[in-house]
């Protein structure tokens, strides 16, 4: 009997080991689990329109900004269940602290002396499809040469623009 109850033990271990970070919309980043037994799933039939609103910046310059990775999580999940990247339709709007992990590496560097570790993750929403936009109010606000960001980023009058212009075209609205 405790060979049995040792040999359950070994394999349900096994399984949950076996779990694996997966990526599936956002190459490299918001790793998530795929979770094949829950019941509450995206429906793949609907068209996903979100925008959201990203003010809340990294306290580590060194490490990639937890908000902005949560929007990759956000779109990997509804991937994993099993919504078409082409349903899944994303506008950002960054402002606040936000604004300054949008800054080129050369200025980043400058700043906070390490290289920018948002900026590939930035490029890699921008392949997965999702529209990213600066509040300009921002970028002023905050001292940041607009010719010193990512290529990735567009600039937009402001956030607040950005927010009511996607929720009047029926986007739904987070705040990250």
């Amino acid at each position: 009997m405790k060979n049995i109850l040792l040999l359950v033990f070994v394999l349900v271990c096994n399984v949950l080991q076996a779990q694996q970070i997966v990526f599936p919309v956002v190459r490299n980043f918001g790793g998530i689990y795929d979770i094949p037994d829950a019941v509450e799933r995206p429906d793949p039939t609907l068209d996903y329109k979100i925008v959201i609103d990203l003010a809340g910046g990294s306290e580590n310059p060194a490490v990639i900004n937890d908000h902005l990775n949560n929007i990759a999580r956000m779109i990997n999940l509804h991937g994993i269940g099993g919504v078409p990247k082409e349903k899944i339709k994303v506008v950002v709007a960054i402002h606040n602290q936000a604004t300054y992990s949008i800054m080129d590496n050369e200025s980043y560097n400058q700043r906070y002396k390490v290289d920018n570790p948002n900026l590939a993750l930035y490029k890699a929403l921008r392949e997965a499809g999702v529209e990213l936009f600066v509040c300009g109010q921002s970028l002023i606000g905050r001292n940041i040469d607009k010719t010193k960001i990512s290529p990735d980023i567009k600039i937009a009058t402001s956030m607040l623009t950005v927010l009511t212009t996607y929720q009047l075209k029926g986007y739904a609205w987070f705040k990250f």
